[in-house]
């Protein structure tokens, strides 16, 4: 099955670029629609901490954080330019992998593209890995990607 429709989700971390690469030669050569997805994960961003009694202001730092987001997707959005095909950019804020597996499935996507850290023992024991969630639950193929650092 040939896909229409390929999702490239990016964290702007090295690992991404690799993937990146993968899917948009799938992109050209499927003459596919490229769609490229960051997860704001709320859960890694913390709370500030701050004096007694002062106020904060979650939305602003969320809205803060968005913008750098979508900059940063436009800017990916116009190196892929090269393909025949439109490159659409998106952002969902949650868990990641439950946002991805989501996200592909509202928009028909026939193939995900992503970028794995290389975690191993206790690190992935603590972080977890979202690649390896996504492939667990996606209901479409998932292409996962090591960064060549990791393949050492």
């Amino acid at each position: 099955m040939i896909p229409k429709r390929i999702l490239l989700c990016s964290d702007f971390s090295e690992n991404s670029k690799s993937a990146r690469e993968y899917a948009e030669g799938f992109a050209k050569a499927f003459e596919a629609e490229l769609l490229i997805l960051h997860v704001i994960n709320t859960s890694s961003i913390g709370c500030p901490v701050l004096e007694p009694g002062m106020p904060v202001d979650i939305r602003a730092i969320l809205e803060d954080i968005q913008r750098s987001v979508d900059k940063a997707l436009q800017l990916i959005a116009e190196e892929c330019g090269g393909l025949s095909r439109a490159v659409k950019t998106f952002s969902r804020v949650g868990p990641p992998a439950f946002e991805i597996v989501r996200f592909a499935d509202q928009e028909d996507i026939g193939l995900i593209v992503m970028g794995t850290h290389g975690w191993t023992g206790f690190k992935h024991l603590v972080m977890g890995s979202t690649a390896e969630n996504v492939v667990r639950t996606a209901n479409c193929p998932v292409l996962t990607v090591r960064s060549p650092r990791d393949q050492s």
